[in-house]
């Protein structure tokens, strides 16, 4: 379940959801959402869902293990869900010009029947029995395989919303695709997201994760600093408050040298989600959580 999420990606379906200059469809084009209502997009996040909390299906209709998995194909750029810079939260965000090369390592969540029916930032309904997923700056569409690290299990999903919102999470799954993969019922995991380039004659295989490779390691990035001295005070600081190990390492991002400045390895996403709040108290925010082998 969306955990620590809240309403934070419902928000985002309408801030992140406008492109260009063209106004969103209203209500009245919209299909039909869950209890034979409309979905209607103009309402305040408080009052456009039939459902308080997210979850699962009780009782599942349909056996996920026998879905299949969308086939990548070139696709248009939505005219939705791809205004580029949005702020949502205080957080600029830039969305991507393409997803060729992307991957990246993080925190996985899920969302499930509170917004199923309901309207994705491009303005297609959500289907939690579909692999599709949420991501904050990956065009949309676009299709990328998500692994889980702790189990090896893989899924292709077509990106086709914004989210997730909270703090250290990379991306938020169907309901679909985290059962696939082994992310439902925990409610978070360690995943690789890598983008699939349609045009490329071979889909990307998944890691190899194996017992004797040991379990992914979860980290909190506070900073990355050209100037290492500014690393090193951050770093004091953070001893200080006493939130675990930190370290300081050097690393290339974007072909630039950073000192980069992480605590960890920690224990699981909940000490990550617990060290972030304080950290956010402190006056030191958008700390961002990595994974390493």
């Amino acid at each position: 379940m969306r955990r620590a999420l809240g309403g934070l990606v419902c928000a985002a379906l309408l801030l992140a959801g406008c492109a260009h200059e063209r106004p969103r469809p209203q209500a009245t084009g919209a299909p039909a959402a869950p209890g034979g209502g409309v979905d209607d997009t103009t309402l305040p996040q408080s009052s456009r869902y039939r459902l308080d909390r997210d979850g699962g299906p009780g009782a599942p209709p349909i056996d996920v293990s026998r879905l299949p998995e969308p086939l990548p194909k070139i696709e248009p750029r939505s005219r939705y869900g791809n205004k580029s810079p949005y702020t949502v939260l205080g957080h600029t965000y830039t969305v991507l010009p393409n997803a060729k090369g992307y991957v990246e390592r993080g925190i996985a969540s899920w969302y499930g029947n509170k917004f199923h029916g309901y309207m994705t930032s491009n303005f297609e309904p959500y289907d939690m029995y579909a692999f599709t997923a949420a991501h904050k700056t990956l065009p949309l569409p676009s299709y990328a395989r998500v692994t889980n690290l702790e189990n090896g299990k893989s899924v292709i999903v077509r990106i086709n919303d914004r989210g997730p919102f909270a703090e250290n999470r990379l991306i938020d799954l169907s309901y679909a695709a985290a059962v696939r993969i082994g992310i439902w019922p925990k409610g978070t995991g360690l995943v690789e997201v890598r983008a699939i380039d349609p045009a490329a004659p071979e889909l990307p295989p998944p890691p190899t994760v194996t017992a004797a490779g040991g379990a992914p390691r979860l980290y909190l990035q506070a900073g990355a600093f050209a100037d290492p001295a500014n690393a090193a005070r951050l770093a004091a600081r953070l001893r200080a408050l006493g939130v675990g190990a930190v370290g300081v390492s050097e690393a290339t991002v974007d072909g630039r040298r950073v000192t980069r400045v992480r605590i960890g390895p920690l224990p699981d996403v909940d000490a990550a989600d617990r060290i972030s709040a304080r950290l956010e108290r402190e006056g030191i925010p958008h700390v961002q959580a990595s994974v390493d082998d």
